[in-house]
């Protein structure tokens, strides 16, 4: 694991060998705003998975400081009374300045757990709110976590949220506050809904007429092959309440993945971003490695104002395709 983390030695021949041993865990991403909970949830979504005798792996995910690279990985905090769990691995890493709400090696990380065999692997991303759409390409179902009281009502108008979310949780629904939220995310899901089937568009949420299970439940039934219909559960973490109901729900939507039509096509479609994410870092690395001093050159030009950056950039893959033909 630490090798794949520090991207060091041989990972990419671990991953290689790794990877006919995976596609058999529960891949559950946790995302939201900072102070909405997600670690104490994760703590008791924890427990609930090992209440159904399975093992677990989480994958928490801390921001670096922009000035020193530390981070404080202090999410595994919330859930040390796992400590001594044989069925539980918590691994803390740092973004080390990637965006997205990731580390750059957490999918990788994912992974490794999965061909461990571990039978639900979670992935606590940073929280930096609705810009946070990398775990969308990495887990099975993501549960977005709010909270009242902490501009919810304004971030759940931001549409990229609300497309890449699966299950909602209102987390601390004992605070005041939490009806309206709860309210906001029923009517944004359906304006949204309403709005990605008059434009056509395949992903994002159908129109959501009430926040409750059965409903969601029976809009499933009827159209097994519709879009998802994300169910918006109440939670208090700190009392452990509500946890039974929001694992209903994640293993519900996981049944949905795998047994509709719509869902596989989601699964290719999450595939196919992956594998232009991996193919996009990889022709960077090269190209950078290949052009070499020219790309320094190039650089200093730019800088000098001897040339702009859109015929410098036209130039560089000019050079590398040449390179490559060569």
């Amino acid at each position: 694991m630490r090798m794949v983390d520090d991207r060091s030695g041989a990972f990419i021949e671990i991953l290689k060998d790794l990877f006919p041993h995976t596609g058999k865990a529960h891949i559950i991403g946790i995302t939201g705003n900072p102070g909405a909970g997600k670690s104490t949830l994760t703590d008791r979504l924890i427990a609930a998975f090992r209440a159904q005798q399975k093992t677990v792996c989480v994958i928490a995910v801390d921001p670096s400081s922009p000035y020193t690279g530390g981070a404080i990985l202090g999410d595994r905090i919330r859930m040390t009374r796992h400590a001594t769990d044989e069925g539980v691995f918590i691994r803390s890493v740092a973004t080390r300045g990637h965006l997205g709400g990731l580390s750059r090696s957490a999918r990788d990380m994912v992974r490794v757990c999965d061909a461990a065999g571990f039978d639900v692997v979670m992935v606590e991303t940073v929280g930096v709110g609705q810009d946070e759409l990398e775990i969308t390409r990495t887990a099975h179902t993501t549960v977005v976590v709010m909270a009242p009281g902490l501009g919810d009502d304004v971030q759940a108008i931001k549409a990229g949220l609300l497309e890449t979310a699966d299950v909602f949780a209102v987390n601390k629904a004992d605070r005041e506050g939490a009806d309206a939220t709860v309210r906001d995310l029923e009517l944004m899901l359906a304006l949204g809904g309403e709005a990605m089937i008059a434009l056509s568009k395949t992903r994002g949420h159908g129109a959501v007429k009430a926040a409750s299970a059965d409903v969601a439940a029976d809009a499933l039934h009827e159209r097994p092959d519709s879009r998802w219909v994300p169910p918006i559960l109440r939670t208090v973490a700190s009392r452990d309440e509500g946890t039974t109901a929001l694992v209903l729900e994640i293993e519900r939507h996981r049944a949905w993945g795998k047994d509709s039509a719509t869902g596989r096509d989601r699964t290719l479609a999450r595939e196919s971003e992956e594998m232009r994410e991996y193919l996009r870092e990889a022709l960077i690395e090269a190209a950078v490695a290949d052009l070499g001093d020219e790309l320094s050159r190039t650089v200093h030009d730019v800088a000098e104002k001897k040339l702009d950056p859109y015929s410098a950039t036209e130039r560089l893959v000019a050079m590398f395709r040449r390179g490559q033909k060569e």
